[in-house]
């Protein structure tokens, strides 16, 4: 079931954090976003790492 929910879900997410974290960096609107900007892109990064090697098991026929 995790397994599942790892790939369907929690893989994308940790994509979206990365991204929004570059975002983040990049915009000059929000200090508290471009000041933390480089931890949201490590919370992604380790989230993704952790989650991309969880894969699910193969299905039986």
């Amino acid at each position: 079931m995790f397994r599942k929910l790892s790939v369907k879900y929690f893989e994308p997410i940790s994509m979206w954090v990365i991204i929004f974290g570059i975002f983040s960096l990049c915009q000059p609107w929000n200090l508290f976003f471009h000041v933390y900007g480089f931890l949201i892109i490590l919370i992604g990064l380790v989230g993704f790492i952790f989650f991309s090697h969880i894969k699910p098991l193969p299905e039986e026929e």
